[in-house]
């Protein structure tokens, strides 16, 4: 595990889980500490008046990191939270970008409620952890930006074989019970992904975060692939609706 991870867990666990949040936050974070869930005011100041608040209201944390990559100075992490034993039950994604000695300088995340899988045979958090196939990290980063522009924004749903290998393939969205054409094509004209922010990826693993559009507003997203021979076989997905500009204690979502 590199430094910056460390950190980014230690920040996670230690800070939130463990209640230590003036410690850690100040252990784990740069020069500046540049936030970008809504909630949550830039710097350390910002991160105490929006967490120690939240440590007394929920007594009981149980944190869980279930997957992370790295790429360059970033560092995503896929986490499951379980608060006043599971009166509240919540999946998170997010993305730290690092200064040189490691330390948080900025931050992004969506969150939403944990849904267990009923209807599936997997789960929203369950599924592929291993790191393989370092050697193919950027022609994978390539092939899911092909996708995103040519399915997911231009919305050439026809064209959804060309990256996905759907004979192995496993989705772990709770809302997709038949085919991937099949709920795209389900859903509004108005929904498209508008723009990507930042792809990264390590190995099978790429990770994009991205806006998307629909009749109801504006979300932020964070997509997981696994790929194997540059086709995708698993999926994760993350999406949180942003709230109205007046809400904001920070300059936003991106």
């Amino acid at each position: 595990m590199s430094e910056k991870l460390e950190n980014v867990k230690r920040l996670y666990i230690e800070g939130i889980k463990e209640g230590k949040a003036k410690e850690a936050v100040y252990k784990y974070t740069g020069e500046r500490y540049t936030q970008h869930s809504t909630g949550v005011a830039d710097g350390p100041e910002g991160f105490l008046d929006f967490f120690l608040p939240f440590l007394e209201r929920n007594p009981k944390r149980e944190i869980d990191i279930i997957r992370s990559i790295e790429d360059g100075p970033y560092v995503f992490v896929h986490a499951f939270q379980s608060l006043n034993n599971g009166e509240a039950k919540w999946v998170t994604m997010d993305l730290f970008d690092t200064n040189k000695e490691n330390k948080i300088v900025e931050h992004w995340d969506t969150i939403t409620a944990f849904r267990a899988n009923k209807n599936k045979s997997v789960g929203m958090i369950d599924g592929s952890q291993e790191i393989s196939d370092i050697e193919k990290t950027e022609n994978n980063k390539k092939r899911v930006r092909m996708f995103i522009t040519d399915v997911l924004q231009n919305r050439n749903f026809e064209s959804i074989n060309e990256y996905i290998d759907q004979e192995n393939y496993i989705e772990h969205n709770q809302s997709v019970e038949g085919s991937l054409i099949d709920y795209f094509e389900s859903k509004d004209q108005s929904y498209r992904y508008d723009y990507t922010f930042k792809v990264i990826g390590q190995g099978c693993f790429v990770v994009a975060y991205s806006k998307t559009l629909d009749r109801d507003g504006e979300s932020a997203v964070f997509d997981v692939f696994k790929l194997k021979e540059g086709q995708i076989v698993e999926h994760w997905d993350n999406s949180e609706k942003i709230s109205d500009r007046s809400m904001w204690n920070n300059s936003g979502k991106f």
